[in-house]
């Protein structure tokens, strides 16, 4: 069993991600291959979490601007990780559905970006949260909901 595996079933989900800020577990790697910035304590509070992203031209599709998996892959890490933050040790989670709206693009070079979840409503089976990709002044540029199915 991997270190992060054994956390997961001592730790409460909240915890487990402050562990991860710490640098007592590995980040994820997706966020290593999409080049999100490092968490902070302050980013993940209950039913609340914050990923950052510099946009970079890796991120860009064919014409020009960051790609919608990016948005996705990003908007997904932030809902999923908010409903983390309330679930008790040993209890973990799946994305059941994912919307997403593009409001206007994201290129190399501009804003960093925060993608911001929060948990709307929980039940003992799922969990839905929404979420926001928005720059510091606010502008936004996408907006999804999740529902995650709860595994206990």
């Amino acid at each position: 069993m991997t270190p992060a595996l054994e956390a997961a079933r001592r730790l409460s989900g909240l915890e487990y991600l402050h562990a991860m800020v710490r640098g007592e577990l590995p980040p994820p790697p997706i966020g290593r291959t999409l080049g999100m910035e490092p968490g902070r304590l302050e980013d993940f509070t209950e039913g609340r979490a914050v990923f950052r992203l510099k946009p970079q031209e890796f991120h860009h599709n064919p014409i020009g601007s960051v790609h919608g998996g990016v948005f996705a892959t990003l908007l997904d890490s932030a809902l999923a990780c908010a409903i983390h933050t309330t679930l008790p040790a040993g209890v973990g989670y799946t994305t059941l559905e994912l919307k997403f709206n593009c409001i206007r693009p994201l290129l190399a070079g501009g804003p960093e970006v925060q993608a911001i979840g929060q948990v709307v409503a929980a039940t003992r089976q799922t969990a839905i949260a929404e979420g926001r990709i928005v720059d510091d002044s606010g502008k936004l540029y996408a907006h999804a909901t999740t529902t995650c199915l709860l595994l206990r």
